[in-house]
């Protein structure tokens, strides 16, 4: 196996141009084991070099390592000199925040992000630390900024990281935003040719968020035991903080988790959706007697619930169910002027019952919170089921995991006093407004072969199922009380779909014959659904 010239050339050209000499020396590391025919290394420059990070899901997302493929000083000078650029297209300036978590690099893409912003001209105002993403989200509109950068991978796997980017509402960045600040990266100048200054000063707005978030509570009750873990992460501080000022002050947090760590070593997966990610959690739940566990992911911007059962075990809530949750609890409190709650396609369509129930309005958007919070004027509330919930838009227009915490110890205390739980009043939503069961599979494809599967599903809709289409990219199939929602991963070379069934339930009585239903016909929905993705992913001609 040898080295393509064109390769080399290419790998030479970065190195010239990257403005980092860790970075530079690392990739001259691995060109010069390519060049003597080393055939990992000729692969892993290979992968390196096949770049540039795309700009998508509000900005960058990779491996940390040298080259235009991965987060490295030299991509952020350039992302950040596109950024800019873009922000100052009217000719304006403004104040723009940067934030940052404590992953890999962070503190040092954090750095490059401001000098290169101030080198151009804005002014420049840094969160103090490894702080949660929804404090950099509530910056931005808090210091009346022109935009916010957060250096984050959010629960991405240990080598990677990212660059979050926020505009002037506080919002994630939208498209056609993400397209036109791509280019404007493509045209950047080489990292060490773009000018930066270290004008930049220290700003922090955590007494003012945790001020905010305090007054999230709409009962007085505040007798509650919680166990709460931060994933390694950097919520766990600002998290028991919050609870603090609303009230809540028997928190027990899992010591091996609490403090950040960027190689997350108790968990496989940094994620509280997946497999063991939350045992360590629910564990200190059981051995302290809690009422309710709360697990955030590592940048603090979602929240996972786990209650109790009656036979002494515990379990996680999915997100649907804490969504559903949450929403109700809004709603049942009142005092909105015309309310509007919103979820997307992909989550239950529980939401939507709950606030007809409520006389709200109600929007269903594709996925992700740069929809959910723009779905349209007076939000008071947005859910997705991968444990995103903005529970106060007016103070983060994001999803935030400590305000949903500090909402879900408001409802569960609130419960607990008057002699109910969770549980009971998921069963109660269930009884109102009929079982809603969901669940996700995936199924592992190339891009070529996903948009061949979604193209046939588009040609030939299958038997017994009425077909939508929201986006280019995503297929709603509609049943008699079942529905499955069709897209591609935006992250990994995977086709989801979402499954959910409902089932009505004529009174009270009839709520366990009703859940039991709810399987069964999920359960069918699921075969269906896996052997038809599969079939045509064999043979999409078929």
């Amino acid at each position: 196996m040898s080295l393509a010239p064109v390769l080399r050339d290419a790998a030479m050209r970065w190195i010239t141009d990257d403005s980092d000499l860790a970075t530079r020396t690392e990739l001259q590391q691995v060109l010069a084991q390519a060049m003597v025919g080393d055939a990992d290394a000729i692969r892993d420059l290979t992968d390196r070099m096949s770049g540039p990070l795309r700009f998508g899901t509000a900005g960058l997302r990779g491996p940390v390592r040298a080259g235009p493929a991965g987060m490295n000083v030299a991509v952020v000078r350039r992302a950040t000199a596109g950024l800019a650029d873009w922000l100052a297209r009217d000719g304006a300036r403004g104040t723009v925040v940067v934030g940052r978590d404590a992953r890999h690099g962070s503190a040092a893409f954090a750095d490059a992000t401001a000098q290169v912003l101030a080198g151009t001209g804005f002014e420049v105002r840094v969160l103090p630390g490894a702080l949660p993403t929804p404090l950099l989200a509530f910056a931005v509109r808090e210091l009346g900024a022109v935009a916010g950068v957060q250096v984050t991978a959010s629960h991405n796997p240990p080598a990677d990281n990212g660059y979050k980017v926020y505009l002037a509402d506080g919002a994630q960045l939208a498209p056609p935003g993400d397209v036109e600040i791509e280019a404007r990266i493509a045209a950047a100048p080489a990292a060490v040719a773009i000018p930066t200054a270290t004008t930049a000063t220290t700003v922090d707005v955590t007494g003012s968020y945790l001020d905010r978030v305090a007054r999230l509570p709409r009962g007085a009750a505040r007798t509650l035991r919680i166990a709460l873990t931060p994933l390694h992460g950097v919520g766990g501080a600002t998290a028991v903080h919050a609870l603090a000022r609303a009230g809540f002050i028997d928190v027990h947090v899992v010591g091996s988790q609490a403090a950040p760590d960027p190689d997350f070593p108790t968990v496989a997966f940094p994620n509280p959706e997946e497999p063991g990610a939350t045992d360590a959690l629910l564990a200190l739940a059981a051995e302290v007697q809690a009422d309710l566990a709360v697990a955030l992911d590592p940048d603090a911007d979602r929240c996972a619930l786990g209650v109790p059962l009656p036979d002494g075990t515990w379990r996680m809530l999915t997100g649907d169910e804490t969504g559903v949750l949450l929403g109700d609890h809004l709603l049942r409190s009142g005092g909105y002027p015309d309310p509007l709650v919103a979820t997307t396609v992909v989550s239950s369509s529980m939401l939507r019952s709950v606030a007809a129930r409520y006389g709200a309005r109600y929007a269903e958007t594709l996925t992700g919170f740069k929809w959910i919070v723009r779905g349209g004027p007076g939000l008071v509330y947005g859910y997705e089921e991968a444990l995103g919930y903005c529970v106060d838009p007016d103070t983060v227009c994001d999803k935030d995991g400590i305000a949903a915490a500090v909402l879900a110890a408001d409802l569960s205390a609130g419960l607990r006093a008057a002699g109910g739980d969770l549980l009971g009043r998921l069963d109660e939503l269930a009884a109102a407004h009929g079982v809603h069961r969901t669940e996700g599979l995936s199924l592992r494809l190339e891009p070529a072969e996903r948009d061949a599967v979604l193209d046939r599903l588009r040609a030939v809709p299958p038997a017994g199922w009425d077909v939508e289409r929201p986006a280019p990219d995503v297929l709603v199939l509609r049943g008699e009380g079942r529905r499955v929602v069709i897209r591609p991963s935006g992250t990994e070379p995977k086709l989801k779909a979402y499954l959910e069934v409902v089932e009505p339930v004529p009174d009270p009585t009839a709520l366990p014959a009703a859940r039991a239903t709810a399987e069964e016909r999920l359960a069918a929905v699921r075969t269906e659904v896996q052997d038809l993705l599969v079939r045509i992913a064999r043979c999409p001609a078929c």
